[in-house]
């Protein structure tokens, strides 16, 4: 089995450059081939590149998360303009809206969301797409804004008529942890339901551990048990799931393999 972890925060899990190299090399013992390597600002997001400098299996998001909205950082257009420029560097993200927290206010965000997806057409790459409870508002500026190499909802949070109309424009939709826990119906119904070929996995580490390690801080050598989850919950070949979901990985950050 091999997969790809399409969404990690290593530097989350913990700030030690030696043991997040030892986190990513774990992971690559457990069939992990590749993981994306996520930061929700740009100072996190060069210094966890440093540290994965020689991690040659890891890729890159680069961007500015809702998060980050009040505070992105003196010229942060420019820095990720300057971080693109980097090998390994496969998409722009986190990027999205959050209305959980409101951070900042809804017209900062939104501000925000765009510009970084103007970014991703100017340089020809997908977005990865955090939406948590603005899930109209960022269907909506998709409809006008996605670039052409599309986006992922990562950690997908709808529910499956959400999906149906998101299926309409080229988005992925990546499943975490919380897949697997026995109360995410809207979450079954969807993994379900959704062409395999429009799926991606993430760990989205160190957060949404799966429930075979409730009580564990979560890393990317658990994503087999998401992947094995989505294989028993479609009723289809675990082997033939992993490989299909390896695939669209490669597909989607548009990499050889």
């Amino acid at each position: 089995m091999k997969l790809f972890d399409t969404h990690a925060h290593i530097g989350l899990i913990t700030e030690d450059p030696i043991d997040q190299l030892i986190i990513t090399q774990e992971a690559k013992q457990e069939g992990i081939a590749h993981i994306l390597s996520i930061c929700n600002n740009l100072q996190d997001f060069f210094q966890v590149y440093q540290n994965l400098s020689t991690a040659t299996h890891i890729y890159h998001s680069i961007g500015v998360s809702p998060s980050e909205v009040m505070h992105p950082g003196k010229d942060w257009e420019l820095k990720i303009e300057e971080g693109i420029k980097l090998d390994r560097i496969v998409a722009i993200g986190e990027i999205g809206l959050d209305y959980y927290r409101k951070f900042g206010n809804k017209d900062s965000q939104i501000e925000l969301f765009i510009r970084q997806l103007e970014l991703a057409h100017q340089y020809n790459l997908p977005v990865v797409i955090h939406n948590r409870e603005a899930g109209r508002d960022v269907l909506e500026i998709l409809r006008d804004k996605l670039p052409p190499k599309g986006g992922v909802l990562h950690c997908y949070s709808e529910n499956w008529e959400f999906a149906q109309e998101a299926l309409n424009l080229n988005l992925y939709f990546s499943f975490a942890g919380n897949v697997t826990y026995r109360n995410a119906r809207n979450l079954h119904e969807t993994a379900k339901n959704l062409p395999l070929d429009r799926i991606l996995i993430e760990s989205e580490s160190p957060f949404m551990v799966p429930s075979a390690f409730r009580g564990k801080r979560n890393k990317p050598a658990y994503l087999k048990a998401t992947a094995e989850f989505i294989a028993e919950l479609r009723e289809e070949d675990i082997e033939m799931v992993s490989s299909t979901l390896y695939e669209n990985s490669l597909r989607f950050f548009g990499l050889n393999s």
